[in-house]
């Protein structure tokens, strides 16, 4: 590793520690030429994943979207950011999982749902209202009608 002091390439690794979600490790190094510590961050370099939109083009995932989504979805609801980046990660790391090189646009919109659907009901049917491209008043009733009965089988309701 250069050092960013002196740009000699001769260091050694003082500490290590993965960070809290185990995706990067820390490294505090020192230059064995000018002896000046600095820290670097070791972490998996992930493939460019591209998304293919509804009109076949393709562009790369960008894990923004999925939060400025998200985000539009649970306006004025009782969701803190934090727990929308913690969702947009789990889905960005879904992706990488089950997917290399490129995934379609509804795939994505599906992950999305799924997790608002279990967060909160009206950022779920705000999201589906968008994603799915609802016509009239008879296509909310329908997803609202769905989402119900899938309530009632897991022993829940709208209300709680």
């Amino acid at each position: 590793m250069q050092c960013p002091y002196c740009k000699e390439d001769s260091d050694w690794v003082v500490n290590s520690r993965p960070s809290a979600d185990g995706g990067q490790v820390r490294r505090r190094r020192e230059c064995k030429a000018c002896g000046r510590r600095f820290t670097t961050y070791e972490r998996i370099e992930q493939s460019v994943l591209r998304v293919i939109k509804k009109d076949k083009s393709r562009e790369d995932f960008d894990p923004d979207k999925v939060l400025l989504g998200m985000d539009k979805a649970c306006y004025r609801r009782p969701i803190s950011g934090e727990t929308l980046r913690e969702l947009a990660q789990k889905i960005e790391k879904r992706l990488h999982q089950h997917y290399e090189g490129e995934v379609s646009s509804e795939v994505i919109g599906e992950m999305v749902m799924e997790e608002l659907r279990g967060l909160d009901h009206v950022a779920y049917i705000r999201f589906a209202s968008v994603y799915r491209d609802f016509k009239d008043a008879g296509d909310f009733i329908e997803e609202v009608g769905a989402l119900e009965l899938g309530l009632r089988a897991s022993g829940h309701s709208l209300q709680s």
